[in-house]
C-alpha cells in the first residue's frame, strides 16, 4: 500500500491507517530527516521478525535503533545518563543523529538479546514524530539501502522504493525525495562518558564541542 504525506500538512486519516497497519504486525517504509527507513512497532515481535527476514539477518544479530518523538522516552529504555551526555543530546536532537546508550531491562527482549546497548533517534521530521506520538511508543528504524551493492547506497526515490518493496512491506510512505546520507552515529555507552563517533553521516560532529 502506498501513502502520500506532506510534512507540512499531515493528513490524520492517513496516519490512522498507518497506525492500524503497525498494530496488526505490519512493517512500513517511512521518511526520516536522513534516509528512508524500514520500521515497525518495537513491541511487535512478529513484525520485528519480518524485518529481520527481509534484511537477511537473525533477530539476535539485529542492530536496530528506536525512533522516539522526544527525549522523554529515554528513561523508558536506557540506564541513567550523565549531564554531559544529556546536554549534547538535547543540543543535537531532534536531528540526524543516532546515540548509542546503555539499555535497561525494559527494552523488548528480541531487540536486546545479548546486547547491552540501544540506539536512540529523534529525527527532525514531523511525519516520524506524528507516527510515534499517535502509536504511543517508539518504532524501529533501520536504514533502507541496496543489499546487493557492496557499497552502501541508500534509496531516496519513493517511486523506486515502492516498486522494489511493494510486495515485501505493508506500506510505503511517500514524502518526496529523501536524503542519501544516513545519520551520524555516536556511542555514549562507555564507562568514561566519552563520545565515540562510530559513523559520520549527515549530522555534524561539531555538536560534540
Amino acid at each position: 500500500m502506498l501513502f502520500r504525506l506532506n510534512e507540512e500538512n499531515i493528513n490524520p486519516t492517513v496516519i490512522d491507517s498507518i497506525i492500524e497497519i503497525l498494530k496488526k504486525d505490519g512493517i512500513i517504509i517511512y521518511p526520516t530527516d536522513t534516509v528512508y527507513a524500514l520500521g515497525c512497532d518495537i513491541y511487535n515481535q512478529k513484525a520485528i521478525e519480518k524485518i529481520c527476514r527481509l534484511k537477511g539477518i537473525k533477530p539476535e544479530k539485529n542492530n536496530f535503533s528506536f525512533v522516539c518523538s522526544s527525549l522523554s522516552h529515554l528513561s523508558s529504555f536506557t540506564k541513567p545518563i550523565s549531564n554531559s551526555i544529556f546536554r549534547v543530546m538535547k543540543k543535537a536532537l531532534p536531528g540526524p543523529y543516532t546515540f548509542i546508550l546503555e539499555a535497561n531491562s525494559d527494552v523488548p527482549k528480541i531487540l536486546k538479546q545479548n546486547k547491552k546497548t540501544i540506539g536512540i533517534r529523534v529525527p527532525n521530521n514531523k511525519i516520524c514524530k506524528t507516527i510515534v506520538e499517535t502509536l504511543g511508543n517508539p518504532i524501529i528504524t533501520t536504514s533502507l539501502h541496496d543489499l546487493n551493492n557492496e557499497i552502501t547506497e541508500y534509496y531516496n526515490d519513493p517511486s523506486e522504493i515502492y516498486e522494489q518493496y511493494k510486495d515485501k512491506v505493508d506500506a510505503v510512505i511517500d514524502a518526496g525525495y529523501g536524503n542519501i546520507y544516513a545519520s551520524t552515529v555516536i556511542d555514549c555507552s562507555g564507562e568514561t562518558n566519552e563520545f565515540k563517533v562510530v559513523r559520520e553521516g549527515l549530522g555534524s560532529i561539531d555538536v560534540l564541542y
